[in-house]
């Protein structure tokens, strides 16, 4: 690692990332609802949520839930900094980027406590609200994810920084404020 970039995303961040990518590409995209593989990558989407949730507290600095996470105050003076066009740069998630993963995050435990509800438990049976709350959470996350993704695209070029490639790597290049 050179001294221009610095180790920022540890590995199970993201694993976790890939994992809940993976599964919900899979079950949004290709997967039947309700087959085999639609629950197994619904199960493991929520094995990830869940494993992330205890890393949070326990894990490296910028995985820690205290680091990110969105106060009133943090989302007030990065709104005043994006609305003026200037840049806050953070190593980890900004305050907004911090409140769409804490969103997708409680969606996706949503969406797995509902998917299991909806397979498991007979009284569902026959009761479309349900699937029409599983329906909505899958299409909202899906709308936080493309959000998401153009968010880290048009920071990237404001940034000059490709922050995509980061949650790869787990690098990110150093800030000029944090010196050598």
């Amino acid at each position: 690692m050179s001294s221009e970039t610095l180790r920022l995303w540890d590995p199970l961040v993201r694993i976790c990332h890939w994992i809940l990518v993976a599964a919900f590409i899979g079950d949004y995209f290709l997967n039947e609802a309700g087959d085999g593989w639609h629950r197994w990558l619904g199960y493991a989407a929520l094995a990830a949520v869940l494993v992330r949730l205890v890393w949070g507290f326990v894990g490296p600095r910028s995985a820690r839930w205290v680091d990110f996470w969105p106060t009133p105050t943090r989302l007030a003076r990065h709104l005043r900094v994006l609305v003026r066009g200037g840049h806050m740069h953070h190593l980890g998630h900004s305050p907004l980027g911090g409140l769409v993963m804490i969103l997708m995050l409680l969606l996706m435990t949503g969406l797995g406590i509902s998917g299991f509800l909806m397979e498991e438990i007979d009284y569902f049976w026959g009761e479309d609200l349900p699937r029409d709350i599983h329906v909505f959470m899958a299409d909202s996350v899906f709308a936080l994810a493309c959000l998401h993704v153009f968010a880290a695209i048009v920071e990237s070029f404001r940034l000059r920084e490709n922050l995509p490639w980061s949650m790869v790597t787990g690098q990110r290049r150093r800030p000029a404020e944090l010196g050598e």
